[in-house]
């Protein structure tokens, strides 16, 4: 059995009774950083032997990990931070475990999405997490297009070296969206920033540590569901300054459709 084990994004004691018992019971835990890890395991008194598994080598690594599980062993996968999987090594790892029939079991724990989400005062209702943003203006700018035309609440991770440059996208494209910005979580110094782009941007000069960015959905500037898919593609193109390929992506993605059928509605108005 592969069981994927949440650990803590900040404060130690923020792990289960039974993420615990489980990474005992272990043959072995693959972690991303062996030195990172090894404090919060001799916290809780945990002895077993330690594997590295990044994204530099989870693809070497994942075939001795299946020869392990396909004879019986129980492996234990944590990430430095959080739930593996998400912005982290794992999702590879269990793809290979489902293909092969091979048992995989999620601990739940700590979760910065959920943590940063659950506070930061935005809906709750309907959110995405796109991960780590584009370090390149240009893709930041195409990614953000999709975002600020996402109906419900986005949740991205940031460097705190890009926030401010990311800020000062979203101030020209979607200026009064509401923004929560959500910094070491779970840690001594936890911070919520809430306002719009230019109301955050004097506050974030020298801001330090993890950063959780929260921007709020697109139905809050008006956006309508009555509108047809040429007039939404439109409102996107006009309002977000995006090209009408990532508009007609991020009305797809709103309305749980195929990029194609999109696509293809437009051609006929043309």
């Amino acid at each position: 059995m592969l069981y994927l084990v949440a650990t803590p994004i900040g404060n130690l004691g923020d792990i289960t009774y039974r993420a615990v018992e489980i990474l005992k019971s272990c043959d072995y835990i693959l972690c991303e950083d062996t030195r990172h890890s090894l404090p919060l395991l001799r916290r809780y008194e945990i002895q077993k032997p330690l594997k590295s598994l990044h994204k530099f080598n989870e693809a070497a690594r994942e075939e001795q990990v299946l020869v392990d599980l396909r004879e019986g062993k129980t492996i234990g996968l944590i990430s430095d931070a959080g739930t593996p999987g998400i912005a982290d090594p794992g999702s590879r790892m269990v793809l290979r475990c489902v293909e092969e029939g091979l048992g995989v079991q999620a601990i739940p724990g700590p979760c910065a999405v959920i943590v940063g989400l659950t506070a930061s005062g935005l809906d709750t209702e309907r959110f995405q997490f796109v991960g780590f943003l584009p370090k390149k203006k240009g893709e930041l700018r195409m990614m953000l297009g999709q975002v600020l035309a996402y109906r419900g609440t986005s949740v991205c991770y940031e460097s705190p070296h890009r926030v401010e440059d990311t800020l000062k996208e979203i101030e020209e494209m979607a200026p009064g969206r509401k923004i929560v910005i959500a910094r070491e979580l779970t840690k001594k110094f936890e911070e919520y920033l809430r306002g719009t782009a230019v109301e955050l941007l004097g506050k974030v000069g020298k801001i330090k540590g993890e950063v959780t960015l929260l921007i709020s959905g697109g139905d809050e500037e008006g956006i309508e569901s009555t509108l047809t898919l040429e007039e939404e593609v439109a409102k996107f193109e006009g309002e977000l300054g995006i090209s009408r390929q990532e508009a007609i992506k991020a009305v797809a993605n709103n309305r749980g459709l195929p990029k194609r059928e999109v696509y293809n509605a437009l051609l006929k108005k043309s």
